[in-house]
């Protein structure tokens, strides 16, 4: 085989060989991460019992008639020594001392020793200082007077006028002695993340991210771990948050919290326990990969011998499948080219009916304006002359006249789609055209309830001012028309230039268009409106005068929601430069 040819068999010896790496190393971290958690759940339960033995001997101890008669009268601290000597010695805690207000032990457990606690002041410590404050304490530390690290316990203690404290102080250290003696690799952390009580020696009294200068600065004035330089001391486990994976000097570690204490429990197991397991079904994989190289290339022979014996048969299938894709190519261009020739007959004949509605309306507002005008100034001058007294007939002809002003609009409608606005189109700026409209529909509005908001843009465009004025008004009447009669709608105008092109968009909040009619919203005499309301040429004129000026219009609906039309021209050439 050739180096070339070896190369292949070689590259998926290491894909398959790193994807296995890859699925076995996560499912021998997500195993690992199941044993730590369980092993952290039986160890926290384990550290909550043995604390919760404890929790209620300060409350009841202080409730002792001895301890509170020793923090008022001098006198009965010798009994309270006993007391506490009492309970230390068969209730399992290390030592029991009680704390007058000014922070001095007065009596303790250890009364009759040489460490005893007697005398000493401990106003420093946070057991203390909660205890005064709230009434209950809790802290873990070195025993400044002993040496002897403990988790103290403490309630605050009032007899008459005099208040003192009572703690109980525990020995973890036997938790710590049978973690050792199983090989688990625990640990105990306080709140701010210390390593108190562990299996590993090396781990003791480590802190699992590098401390803050003042968590070290409140730590030393606590005096909790009286002798250790914290400040010097490695970090164990600097990614270690609750409930998530640590990484740490080769291990993997979990962690949790222990109740009511602020505690963090952490159990880690070596990191090569994981990569070793992975190496192991990598080379498997890589094995697997090379076998199946060659048994791949021992069918590709094969494939090749029948290969060559059916070469003319392929050819013949090629050749067929060739002139059957040139084929497929002429009938699918036929097939465009009569789609074009029927979208350019389309066109013909929307150009045909447009010109043939141009002419129609020319003819028809020739035929009708004069008569009308004709009418309503016959109908105004009969208005002017009734006597005062005749009340019947007033009403009439002010509805006669209201048709007749109609019939005009409609004409005005016609004109307007009939012929083109003469004259040269010049540089205009979009913002005071749109505000001009926004005057003229001010009456509608008002009547409507909404007012339009209007985003002005400075752009400029080649057209004629009203002309575009008359778009404007137009379409927002319509957003107008649309949300009449609906409670907290909108109609919003805005104005903005993308690129070569400026876009003026109408926007309204009413009920939207249905999709079915959507595409024929702007065909010549087509009107969503109610019937009589419109004469369904407000869109094809809009379209109409856009198309002269090179712009476009677009309708975006979703019923229920609203509609969207958007106007596009092309910029003049200074527009153009400020937007890019």
């Amino acid at each position: 085989m050739t180096g070339r040819g070896i190369l292949p068999p070689l590259l998926a010896a290491l894909v398959a060989a790193a994807l296995a790496w890859l699925v076995a190393e996560r499912w021998a971290t997500a195993s690992l991460r199941e044993s730590l958690d369980r092993s952290l759940l039986l160890t926290a339960r384990a550290v909550e019992a043995e604390i919760d033995r404890f929790r209620a001997l300060p409350d009841v101890a202080g409730e002792d008639a001895r301890i509170r008669a020793a923090l008022i009268d001098p006198r009965a601290l010798d009994a309270a020594n006993r007391y506490l000597e009492t309970i230390s010695a068969h209730g399992g805690a290390s030592d029991l001392f009680l704390i007058n207000a000014e922070g001095q032990a007065i009596a303790a457990s250890n009364w009759n020793r040489p460490s005893s606690f007697v005398g000493e002041r401990y106003s420093f410590r946070p057991y203390f200082t909660q205890a005064m404050e709230s009434g209950r304490g809790q802290f873990y530390a070195i025993g400044v007077t002993t040496g002897v690290p403990g988790y103290f316990l403490s309630t605050r203690v009032t007899s008459g006028d005099q208040t003192g404290v009572l703690v109980v102080k525990l020995d973890l250290r036997p938790l710590q002695a049978t973690w050792r003696s199983a090989g688990a690799q625990m640990a105990l952390a306080d709140a701010d993340g210390v390593i108190f009580l562990s299996g590993r020696e090396d781990w003791l009294y480590r802190p699992l991210a590098p401390l803050g200068a003042e968590t070290l600065q409140r730590l030393d004035a606590t005096r909790a771990y009286d002798g250790v330089d914290l400040a010097e001391a490695p970090p164990l486990l600097p990614r270690a948050p609750l409930g998530a994976d640590a990484t740490g000097e080769g291990w993997i570690a979990r962690l949790t919290g222990v109740d009511r204490t602020g505690w963090r429990l952490i159990a880690a197991r070596p990191a090569a326990d994981v990569s070793g397991f992975a190496l192991g079904w990598a080379l498997i994989a890589a094995l697997l990969a090379l076998a199946a190289a060659a048994g791949l290339k021992t069918w590709e022979q094969r494939r090749q011998l029948i290969a060559l014996r059916l070469s003319q048969s392929e050819r013949l299938e090629s050749m067929v499948a060739t002139r059957t894709a040139d084929l497929a190519r002429e009938v699918e261009a036929r097939r465009q080219a009569e789609s074009d020739l029927r979208a350019a007959q389309e066109h013909l004949i929307h150009a045909e009916k447009m010109a043939a509605l141009g002419r129609m309306s020319t003819a028809i507002v020739h035929e009708i304006s004069q008569p009308l005008a004709a009418m309503e100034a016959t109908l105004a001058a009969a208005e002017i002359g009734l006597p005062p007294a005749d009340t019947g007939t007033a009403p009439r002809l002010a509805t006669a006249r209201g048709l007749i002003r109609r019939m005009q609009r409609t004409t005005k409608h016609l004109k307007s789609f009939g012929r083109k606005e003469a004259g040269a189109l010049n540089l205009i700026d979009l913002s005071p055209v749109i505000v001009s409209a926004l005057e003229l529909v001010t009456p509608r509005a008002r009547a409507v309830g909404v007012t339009p908001v209007f985003h002005p843009a400075s752009v400029t465009v080649l057209a004629g001012a009203v002309r575009m004025e008359q778009v404007a008004v137009n379409l927002i009447l319509n957003a107008l028309d649309a949300v009449e009669g609906h409670s907290g709608a909108s109609v919003t105008v805005s104005l903005s230039a993308h690129g070569p092109h400026a876009t003026l968009t109408v926007s309204d909040t009413g009920p939207g268009i249905d999709p079915d009619i959507l595409p024929r919203v702007t065909e010549p005499f087509f009107s969503t409106k109610t019937s009589g309301e419109g004469l369904g040429l407000g869109l094809a004129i809009c379209k109409a005068i856009l198309s002269e000026f090179g712009g476009d219009l677009a309708i975006t609906s979703a019923p229920g929601q609203g509609t969207t039309v958007t106007v596009t021209l092309p910029l003049a050439a200074r527009s153009r430069e400020a937007a890019e």
